[in-house]
């Protein structure tokens, strides 16, 4: 039995310090019989053979070298995902991808015509799904994001199980791959492959790419085909009047024409960035537009006055320019007899745009605001059926007469020759005798029910204006623009055609020139000039090639011409060929000689005789006025020639640059601008400073040919 107090003096007694040899001898003895258990012991279930910690971790380092260059990207491929997937996320939250605005308005895909099949495209449904999505995208590298090929709607209907996004889905085209992903702030686009694919991009293979792509607006696409609209605008086809040779054909004869509904087109055309069809430029409405300051008649007696000049042809030394400029009698407004007007407009489906019925409201309140008290408008309108809306009501009633503009809506077919003879019939209801009976016409044009023929409807005209009640036309809007039908109603119903594309354009028309619109002062106005062969070998009418009248029409009361409205500025301008000056186009005759019987030639020193036939509004028997052209009409320069003529001038060049005539062909659009900039002169409107930017619109566009 062992004594507690022995127990106690052995703790108390030092440990002996340890033997040095004794220690390495156990270390040694313990790692030996370390190892022969660890041998002996079986291995774990489902572990692998029993190895030391230390050669594991050498066995793995070691094939982590063999295979370095697949281990290094896989590793990067690790480090990169939560990275990538976050920069994901947060530029589907930037360019909206699956929200409602998503597809609606930045889509720029197109299905393909032929079936294939392909994958749905990415596109996150609902802000719970983006995480799930963008995580997919991640893992993936290479998935193509294509853009929608259809906006996705709030409703969509099930076909067999499927929905419209399912079907569509199904039909879209083969996904191409490409080396790059077109992002802006909005959406994804992908430009449309050769085969009508869509090019899919990849996302880059850094996570600062995407980024700063996102940042940068999308690129169009290099084969894109920009869909080409049709025009399904109506001109009516003419050529150029030729050269005449005066032995031959001495004698011109047109109507006038006080139109501008061509500048206006051409305006437009040039504003939205293209040149005009050669249809459409009517060089003697170009002319016509801008306001000139030629000399008038003293009394009202005489309607208008004529002047005549010739000068040196500014694009060909060889030619010279007789120059016609009429000018009507002003009347003064407190002389103007009282108006009966009846607006006649066209509330058809195809004024249903900005430019059109809306723009139509506008100008016609315009013109209701410059009446008098005791004028009187009534309004017709027509789409499948002819409606009236105001009976006829005194200028005084303004309030009345202006909600019922702007009540006005469109919709329907355009039955345009029910709405013109209901028009005609709330004319005569109220007709003004010794005053102003005229229906307004605004439309674009389309008149696709009843009669729809141009000659039906110029005989309906004609017939109701020996009544003494005209029509003028104005037309709106472009792509269903009826201009041949407007012109020729127009002309046969003793009125104008304009055409109005800006509010600033109907104020010009019925605020401004409201008194020749509306005030005719002589009608049937026809022009004959007969040439002398021995001043003149050539000649040319520049314009009024739709204007044309046969010879023998000029003293012929009954047929119709053009007519002039008080204060209205009509301009003619003929290039002759002075004989022997070498300038001739065409070859002399060989047996054909001018002569008289007293062996010489009448008036030998005149270069032509204008005359001017005209009756009064209300008359039937035409007057006549006649102008010798003698050598006292000559201007030694062109720059001798007053502002207004060398301005009418650059007008009349700059129509037949943009018909592309051959008179103007090596008369570059740079001298033109040189003349009008130097004959601008007074200009309160601004019309003048127009035409320039007209002008270098054109150069631009036709590269200053």
């Amino acid at each position: 039995m062992v004594d507690d107090n022995e127990l106690n003096r052995l703790r108390d007694i030092a440990a002996p310090a340890p033997d040095a040899d004794a220690k390495a001898r156990a270390l040694q003895a313990a790692l030996r019989a370390y190892d022969m258990e660890e041998k002996t012991l079986p291995a774990a279930q489902g572990s692998a053979g029993g190895v030391r910690l230390t050669e594991r971790a050498q066995r793995l380092w070691s094939e982590i070298m063999q295979k370095k260059l697949f281990a290094t990207p896989a590793i990067a491929g690790l480090v990169a995902l939560p990275i990538a997937g976050y920069a994901t996320i947060y530029m589907l939250g930037e360019s909206k991808f699956g929200g409602p605005e998503f597809g609606r308005d930045k889509i720029t895909e197109t299905l393909a015509d032929k079936p294939t099949t392909v994958k749905p495209p990415v596109v996150a449904e609902a802000d719970k799904q983006k995480k799930a999505d963008a995580d997919s995208e991640s893992r993936d590298t290479g998935e193509a994001l294509v853009a929608p090929t259809s906006p996705p709607k709030a409703e969509s209907t099930a076909v067999g199980g499927l929905t419209q996004q399912d079907v569509l889905s199904r039909n879209a085209p083969e996904p191409q791959p490409s080396s790059e992903l077109a992002l802006n702030g909005d959406a994804s686009s992908a430009a449309p492959s050769a085969d009508g694919g869509a090019r899919v991009g990849r996302m880059p293979g850094t996570v600062a790419e995407p980024k700063l792509m996102a940042q940068q607006p999308a690129a169009a696409p290099a084969d894109q085909m920009l869909p080409q609209e049709e025009n399904r605008d109506r001109v009516e086809n003419f050529k150029t009047n030729p050269v005449h040779a005066a032995l031959e054909d001495p004698v011109s004869t047109f109507s006038i024409d006080v139109d501008t509904a061509s500048y206006s087109f051409v305006r437009r055309s040039l504003k939205e960035g293209f040149i005009p069809q050669a249809d459409t430029v009517r060089v003697e409405e170009m002319v016509n537009y801008i306001p000139y300051d030629w000399k008038g008649p003293d009394s009202a007696s005489t309607p208008f006055n004529s002047t005549v000049s010739v000068m040196p042809t500014p694009w060909n030394e060889h030619t010279r320019l007789m120059h016609v400029a009429i000018k009507g009698f002003d009347v003064k407004p407190a002389e103007q007899p009282r108006a009966n007007l009846v607006f006649l407009i066209d509330v058809s489906g195809s004024m249903n745009e900005q430019d059109k019925l809306p723009l139509l409201q506008s100008a016609f309140r315009l013109l209701v605001n410059k009446l008098r008290p005791d004028d009187t408008v009534s309004i017709v309108t027509y789409a499948g059926d002819a409606g009236t809306v105001l009976e006829p009501t005194k200028a005084s009633e303004k309030d009345k007469i202006l909600a019922a503009i702007d009540n006005l809506t469109s919709g329907g077919s355009t039955a345009g020759e029910a709405g013109i003879k209901e028009a005609y019939r709330l004319a005569q209801k109220s007709f003004v005798k010794d005053g102003i009976n005229r229906v307004m016409l605004a439309t674009d044009g389309d008149f696709n029910v009843g009669q729809t023929d141009d000659d039906d409807l110029k005989r309906l005209i004609e017939k109701e204006r020996k009544t003494g009640v005209f029509l003028s036309v104005f037309g709106f809007g472009r792509d269903n623009l009826n201009d041949q039908m407007m012109q020729t109603i127009a002309q046969n119903g003793n009125g104008t055609a304009a055409y109005i594309d800006t509010l600033a354009e109907a104020e010009k028309v019925l605020v401004e020139d409201a008194s020749s619109t509306l005030f005719t002062i002589a009608k049937d106005v026809k022009i004959q000039v007969e040439f002398n062969p021995n001043k003149v070998s050539e000649y040319r009418l520049i314009g009024y090639e739709t204007r044309a009248l046969n010879r023998e029409d000029f003293n012929n009361d009954r047929v119709d011409a053009g007519e002039i409205g008080s204060g209205h500025s009509v301009t003619a301008i003929y290039e002759i060929t002075p004989k022997g000056s070498g300038g001739e186009q065409i070859d002399q005759l060989r047996y054909g000689q001018a002569s008289v019987n007293n062996g010489g030639v009448a008036n030998a020193d005149e270069y032509a005789f204008v005359k001017i036939r005209y009756k009064l509004p209300n008359e039937d028997t035409s007057k006549l006025i006649t102008t010798p052209v003698t050598s006292a009409n000559e201007v030694a320069s062109f720059d001798q020639a007053s502002t207004d003529q060398r301005f009418s001038v650059a007008v009349a060049a700059f129509g037949q640059k943009l018909r592309d005539e051959d008179a103007t062909a090596k008369f570059g659009y740079d001298k033109i601008m040189q003349i009008a900039t130097a004959a601008r002169g007074a200009d309160p409107f601004g019309y003048r400073s127009e035409f320039l930017s007209l002008v270098r619109l054109a150069s631009a566009l036709g590269g200053n040919r």
